[in-house]
């Protein structure tokens, strides 16, 4: 399965800089987490802490890309973003 994030603005800048994201982040959870932390950056991290119920440090830490935060960290950032995570089968 192919992880894809859709939503608006920060996100729009931030596949423009990634061209190759499809093919990079297959199986990179600290590629999607440092995607996710991009998008935090461009929104604010401190607001983005807040609405995900996580302190500014840890988040920054989970989304460094040096680690894979756990599942429910993601969907919590996620959530905080205005995100939603969409899965589908790869075609062939």
């Amino acid at each position: 399965m192919t992880a894809r994030i859709f939503c608006t603005d920060a996100v729009s800048l931030w596949s423009t800089r990634r061209k190759n994201s499809d093919r990079e982040a297959n199986g990179d959870a600290a590629f999607i987490a440092k995607a996710l932390g991009d998008i935090a950056r461009a929104k604010g991290m401190s607001q983005v802490a807040r609405d995900a119920g996580l302190s500014r440090e840890s988040l920054y830490k989970a989304l460094s890309g040096q680690r894979s935060p756990g599942f429910d960290t993601i969907l919590k950032v996620i959530e905080a973003l205005g995100l939603r995570l969409h899965a589908e089968a790869n075609q062939g």
